[in-house]
């Protein structure tokens, strides 16, 4: 499908048009962020790893039944997806504490909670994405309650679904940050609540089960190092690892050999 005029360009992805008013093509940008993009540099090659793998994980979770945005992988950095009305709110659901949360409540770092929390940032990169309660949400009319209600169900769903296949893989998923908006259903002839944006160690804390190495965006963060080796560990245990391409790592002056499996 060939690509429209550019829409949209955030921090990680490119929104194109296409001829279909109702599909868009994202483009995955190697550009790495931190700190609402305090921290910047490019490290070649991960969106092309964050497309593999959030391509998988939205596969994986539409049959399940959850619905999200994705129709097709096009090639090594773009999705064709459905174009969707974004809600201006980041969903996290956290599962262990570290980041934000213990910083801001002193929660010992690596505390596992009793059960998914469930928390709202307002999708505000100048104002530092600030923490909002659900009050905040129906007072502003970022979202209704009822569509609130369905998002929660559908998140605490996704984590389940989640934290079970990186469990499988020797994998804590310790929080994640989700994206919904609203896309046009052809069939119903309305518009639904979809998941949106990624899934990918981007989005997401991960840790090994035995050493706790962290296998996510924290190795940029924290100046860990080996980002592109602990997202490439993520795909290669996802078992859609080794189309050949070479990946280099401009921080680390490397380049590494990355395959992923054929369809």
């Amino acid at each position: 499908m060939n690509k429209g005029n550019k829409l949209y360009e955030g921090k990680a992805k490119i929104i194109y048009e296409t001829k279909d008013k109702n599909l868009v093509i994202q483009h995955f940008k190697d550009d790495a962020t931190a700190f609402n993009n305090l921290k910047k540099a490019k490290v070649e090659g991960k969106g092309v790893l964050n497309n593999r793998i959030s391509e998988y994980i939205l596969s994986n979770l539409t049959q399940c039944g959850i619905k999200n945005h994705l129709v097709k992988r096009l090639n090594m950095r773009e999705q064709l997806i459905r174009k969707a009305e974004i809600f201006p709110i980041e969903f996290i659901a956290r599962n262990i504490a570290t980041g934000s949360l213990t910083k801001r409540l002193g929660i010992p770092e690596g505390t596992h909670l009793e059960k998914p929390l469930l928390e709202y940032c307002f999708k505000k990169d100048e104002l530092n994405d600030p923490l909002i309660s659900k009050d905040h949400i129906f007072s502003f009319g970022w979202a209704t309650e009822n569509e609130i209600k369905i998002i929660d169900q559908m998140t605490l769903r996704i984590n389940d679904l989640l934290t079970g296949m990186f469990r499988a893989i020797g994998i804590k998923l310790v929080d994640f940050k989700l994206e919904y908006g609203k896309a046009w259903n052809k069939d119903t002839e309305k518009k639904e609540i979809v998941l949106a944006d990624e899934i990918s160690p981007d989005t997401c804390r991960l840790w090994d089960i035995k050493t706790e190495k962290k296998l996510d965006k924290d190795r940029f963060r924290k100046d860990l190092g080996n980002i592109i080796q602990a997202y490439q560990e993520v795909a290669r245990r996802l078992g859609i690892m080794p189309e050949e391409t070479n990946i280099s790592e401009v921080n680390f002056g490397k380049t590494i050999p990355i395959k992923f499996k054929k369809k």
